[in-house]
Order: C-alpha cells, then structure tokens, then sequence
C-alpha cells in the first residue's frame, strides 16, 4: 500500500547503537498515595507504609526474587504497582511477583543493544529520537518489516522487550508513560502475528502496568481489520487506548513544528 507522505517525516529510522540504554531523565514512577482524610503528609505516610508492608510480604514469602533496581526491594517499582492496583497490599504482592519473576526468567537485564542487533538493523522498532508533544518517549514498530514466518519469535520478544525498557529509561522528569505508534502503511496478511500482539499485551498489563499512554495505528489498510476483531476483545477496556489515524494526525497533533522539521530530510 502507497503511502501518501514518509512516516519518517515524523519518525526517523533508528539512530547508531549505543552500548547501555538512555540515562533516565526522571523517576520511574509518581508520588501516588491512596486516598486520605489527613492531608499530603498522612497520605504520603500512608503509601510508605504500605510499601513496606509489600517489601516485607516479598521478602518473607518470595526471599529469592532478586533485590536491586527492579528487585522485590525496589520501593519506587513497588509504590507503581500499588497504584495500579489502588493499593491493595495482597494484589500488588501477586502482580509484582509475577513481573519480577518474569523479568528473571527472560533474563532482561542481560539483554543489551548487541543481543537484538539483528532484528533492530532491519528498522522493525525503535525509539524515536525526540519526544511527542506531550513529553512522552515513542516507541515506533514498522508492521511491514513484520515477518513472523521468517523471524525468531523469541528474538522479536528480546527486541520488544529492550525497546520498552530503553523508552522507559527516558521518562522525563513528570512523565508517567510512553507512546506507541504502529505504522501500518503496508501491512499484509504475512506480516499478522496474533501470538506476538498476545505477548505485547501481556507485556504492558502484567509487566509494565499504566506505562502504555496511547497507541496509534497509522494508516491501517483493509486487510489489516480481521486483525483488529481478534486482538481488540484481548484489549478490554484498554481498548481505549487505542486510536486509528493517518499519518497527517500524527504529524500535526502528537509532533511540533520544531521536531517536524528535523526530519524533513529523511524522507524515503
């Protein structure tokens, strides 16, 4: 399917690797608290106190989950996961436990640019290089470069999971979560792959609740709407979340002038 303008009018190939992610700019979570009759210093004693409680149901009921960044004893992952589950000590304790455990078994913190080297050079997914309009980090993935009968599915999960990671680690300071943008320009039945958008929803309600802001679908053909039927029911109510759009919108509503004009250069 033709496009009518360049997506990377808006979003640029990815740039040169770089050894290790992108030094975070800001805090991985807010300073959510649960509701409170006692002003901010009740509240804010209130959520500390809950996530000592959950670090010390972690550690007594799971002590060999890893501790560190990211670890049972990691309190700003603990306070984030509270939140999205409105502060209920026994559901965040099973979900966190869930997300720690998975990120052990994938072995994520092994992961690194050269590991996904492969998948990342063909231009599938990436990190924009510049932020929307609202401060959120954007996650591209180019559903034409999709071939689920040609390409690993394990490495396709590596590579989506160190991308979701590297556009976390450049939540500015204030900002909760990021963009996904699927260019759908040029999508065909061969590059469908419903076991892989299983594995995405998974990966951000279970692993990274809340950090998924949007998502657009751009410029999505004909052919591309069975697809939609089946994974659509899949999203719940994070359905939501979702909007269709042309590539016009993206550009005009998510991106300034200013970063606009960085890519009028890279067009194909």
């Amino acid at each position: 399917m033709a496009a009518a303008c360049s997506f990377r009018s808006v979003a640029r190939a990815p740039l040169p690797l770089r050894r290790g992610f992108a030094r975070r700019r800001g805090p991985r979570c807010c300073s959510a608290a649960p509701p409170s009759g006692g002003g901010a210093t009740s509240s804010t004693a209130s959520s500390s106190k809950l996530v000592l409680e959950v670090k010390e149901r972690l550690e007594r009921e799971h002590p060999g989950l890893p501790t560190g960044r990211n670890g049972r004893d990691d309190e700003e992952m603990i306070l984030w996961f509270l939140k999205d589950r409105k502060f209920s000590v026994d559901e965040t304790v099973s979900k966190l436990t869930k997300a720690i455990k998975w990120r052990q078994d994938f072995r994520l913190s092994e992961l690194s640019e050269e590991s996904v080297k492969g998948l990342y050079q063909t231009g599938k997914a990436y990190v924009h290089d510049s932020f929307d309009i609202y401060g959120r980090p954007v996650l591209v993935v180019v559903a034409s470069k999709h071939f689920p009968s040609k390409q690993d599915p394990v490495e396709n999960e590596k590579l989506c999971a160190f991308l979701v990671e590297k556009a976390l680690s450049r939540l500015p300071l204030g900002t909760e979560n990021i963009l996904g943008i699927f260019d759908l320009r040029g999508f065909q039945v061969e590059n469908g792959d419903l076991q892989f958008l299983k594995f995405l929803i998974d990966v951000f309600y279970y692993y990274y609740p809340k950090r998924l802001g949007q998502v657009l679908f751009v410029d999505a053909p004909f052919v591309f709407q069975p697809m939609w039927q089946l994974v659509k029911p899949l999203l719940k109510q994070y359905a939501s979340l979702v909007r269709f759009c042309d590539v016009e919108t993206v550009r005009k509503e998510y991106f300034t002038e200013e970063t606009l004009g960085e890519y009028q250069n890279h067009r194909d």
